[in-house]
């Protein structure tokens, strides 16, 4: 098995995830097998419980395990499923060093960063190898080079590399290469100061990726591979792409990134060239649709445009498989007008927590119920549309969720029985994936060509049973319920010409070829609706 460790230099938000997730991309395309992971510097145990705003979205895998963003590029980008142990956080480390030490594991000896912290990193390292055979493990180290926090994970890597050896293992190091205005050139002075840093940790990256908004000329490029020593050939430009991040596995190609890395890893199972035909015709489709329809995102992160990530790209998927363009309008729940909608063929409402702009979401329902524009629910948005038909269509004014308002005479969506005694916010939700049996002739059915489906979750609330037969008297339909009969999943209304709703996440399951069908079902019906 080979390792490609990804640090990151100068600053954050550079792309690391996507650099990686591009390269699996690559080399899984010249037929290898690749597994992605990311190891996080902060303290925090998982992203579970941190604000969108600090954070981004959380991206929930197949086993519940709440998780950094990156996770979704990989699996999006590759055909890997990931589990819990693709994702490890300083406070992860941490709890399992001190839960040891109370254990007595230590028999005694004095409990340091070094090797008891670092051993916890490598260990980590050596369990995904063996759990997730492959050819090629890929890690992505979070923060950037001389963040205190993360320099346990970069002596881990330095100990590592050295127990492999330096033909199993290659650092790949992303880096800022910025363009001065005033002096008309870019500089490669922060590179070098990125790559210095590292040097005094004891790493030799033999690859760098130049974030850059200009190209790199020849004489820039021999600039970098002198002072930062590394080949000249190794040496990447990564530029801004221009429509779509999925161009960023094609531009890595063009700068023979795949050929690089197969080269200095003794890749010998690698087929010599990598086939992108089928990935080239997506992005075309993105970049070049036949067609273009408007859609309202209704939410409350929206300003963040990483707290919907997932979203946005299972869109970007489902309208590349129609030939057809988004524009998105993006629409702050708190203060949404009737008139900000009035030119949306469909209207999406996603998921999130807490009260703070549920009213507006449960107008822009009644909006998109009264009007016929096709609406599709996510989590949180199958619950306000189901307040919104209780208080509208039932004439149950103060229908509510027990979790914006505990006293509602009508709690139509209340806690889980099972988080009744739960205290604990961390990693206590229904999580991960759970079945659900569609009911035959509904809309979900002709949506998904099945009668059972498995879908990733994250909510604490759920449909109040005892408004069932209330709301089926009223046109409201339970499309999807699990197994035993209990849960609502999925929901749809008579005599509309598209709502749906869903108390899961189908945005986790969603890839470049493999448009989920609630979104293509969704969009199909937009385009409709706006010819």
């Amino acid at each position: 098995m080979k390792y490609i460790f990804v640090t990151g230099g100068v600053v954050s938000s550079l792309g690391k995830g996507l650099a990686a997730a591009a390269l699996g991309t690559l080399l899984e395309h010249r037929g290898l097998k690749v597994v992605l992971q990311k190891f996080d510097p902060y303290l925090n145990v998982d992203p579970g419980t941190m604000s969108p705003f600090q954070h981004g979205e959380v991206y929930v895998l197949n086993d519940g395990a709440e998780t950094d963003l990156d996770l979704g590029h990989y699996e999006r980008f590759t055909n890997c499923e990931l589990t819990r142990n693709n994702n490890l956080t300083s406070g992860q480390v941490y709890q399992n060093v001190l839960d040891k030490e109370r254990r007595g594991d230590y028999l005694g000896k004095t409990v340091q960063v070094i090797p008891h912290v670092t051993d916890e990193i490598k260990n980590r390292l050596r369990e995904v190898a063996q759990q997730q055979p492959c050819d090629v493990l890929i890690t992505e180290i979070g923060g950037t080079t001389g963040d205190i926090e993360g320099l346990p994970f970069l002596e881990a890597i330095r100990q590592f590399n050295l127990e492999v050896g330096p033909q199993n293992s290659i650092i790949m190091h992303v880096t800022l290469v910025p363009y001065i205005k005033a002096a008309g050139e870019l500089k490669t002075k922060p590179s070098q100061q990125s790559i210095a840093k590292l040097r005094e940790i004891g790493l030799h990256p033999q690859v760098l990726i130049c974030r850059t908004e200009h190209p790199l000329e020849d004489d820039v490029r021999q600039k970098l591979s002198m002072f930062c020593n590394v080949p000249i050939g190794a040496v990447i430009e990564a530029r801004d792409v221009d429509h779509t991040i999925y161009e960023m596995p094609l531009m890595l190609q063009h700068e023979k990134l795949d050929d690089t890395v197969v080269k200095l890893l003794g890749l010998t199972k690698a087929q010599p060239v990598a086939d992108m035909s089928h990935w080239k015709k997506f992005v075309q489709r993105v970049i070049n649709p036949k067609k273009r329809v408007k859609i309202a995102v209704v939410g409350k992160y929206i300003e963040l445009q990483d707290a919907y990530k997932s979203i946005y790209e299972a869109l970007t998927h489902a309208a590349a498989s129609l030939d057809c363009g988004i524009d998105l309008v993006r629409i702050d729940a708190e203060t949404v007008e009737e008139s900000d909608l009035a030119d949306s063929a469909g209207i999406l409402i996603p998921g999130g927590f807490g009260d703070r702009g549920v009213e507006g979401k449960i107008r822009a329902v009644q909006y998109a119920r009264e009007h016929g524009v096709p609406f599709l629910g996510l989590c949180l948005g199958m619950q306000v549309a189901t307040i919104e038909f209780a208080r509208n269509v039932c004439g149950l004014s103060s229908a509510n969720s027990t979790e914006f308002d505990q006293q509602t005479p009508h709690p139509v969506i209340s806690l889980l029985e099972e988080q009744k005694e739960v205290t604990n916010k961390g990693a206590s939700m229904r999580l991960g994936t759970w079945p659900t049996r569609i009911k035959a002739g509904t809309r979900a059915h002709q949506v998904y060509g099945s009668e059972e489906i498995h879908e990733r979750h994250r909510h604490r609330y759920e449909f109040n049973p005892a408004y069932r037969e209330q709301m089926l008297q009223n046109g409201f339909v339970i499309s999807g319920l699990s197994p035993d009969e209990t849960l609502v999943e999925l929901i749809e209304l008579k005599n509309h010409p598209w709502f749906l709703a869903c108390q899961f996440h189908p945005e986790f399951k969603s890839k470049p070829n493999q448009p989920h069908p609630l979104f293509k079902g969704f969009l199909a019906a937009t385009l409709v609706e706006q010819a």
